[in-house]
């Protein structure tokens, strides 16, 4: 029922179109920051999330412990690219309305790994917003630029003809 109102009520897109800019603005201000305002270091963030792993009520699951460790902190520079590049990237996208389930899909990512990694603040709240942009599908970009460029990429780019490899 909810479904069906998001996908499919004009009017409800105007809604989704602010819900849409309120998240854009928001990783985009995220993003932005951390790319201007000097070298931004995850591995402090990291640590402390490490240090979240024990105790009677862990906030931090073991497996994800596990992630952190033996994974991005041993990578640590690449997600020092990872993380302010596609926060700005995803707000871009989802301020513009270009790609935005893909964009909406990478927010819902980011956020489950800050909520992993033992941080709560405005998570929660981005991660329902996502979720709803993602349930309302094509409506929640219907004003933005992807009531262009989607039509555009499925008349003239990827499709099964232009992917086929001629063998001749």
């Amino acid at each position: 029922m909810i479904s069906k109102v998001l996908q499919g009520n004009s009017y409800m897109s105007y809604l989704l179109t602010i819900i849409r800019v309120y998240l854009g603005w928001s990783w985009l201000t995220a993003g932005l920051g951390k790319i201007t305002e000097g070298k931004f270091d995850a591995s402090g963030f990291l640590q402390g999330a490490l240090s979240k792993i024990s105790g009677d009520h862990p906030a931090v699951p073991g497996w994800w412990g596990f992630f952190i460790e033996n994974i991005a902190l041993p990578n640590v520079e690449l997600f020092n690219v990872l993380v302010p590049w596609g926060e700005l990237l995803v707000g871009i996208a989802l301020l513009l309305g270009v790609f935005t389930s893909f964009a909406a899909l990478m927010g819902v990512m980011m956020n489950f790994s800050y909520l992993f990694s033992g941080t709560t603040s405005t998570n929660p709240q981005m991660l329902l917003l996502e979720l709803i942009i993602l349930i309302a599908g094509a409506n929640a970009a219907k004003i933005g630029l992807d009531y262009w460029v989607m039509p555009f990429i499925r008349k003239n780019g990827f499709n099964k003809e232009s992917q086929a490899l001629s063998v001749e």
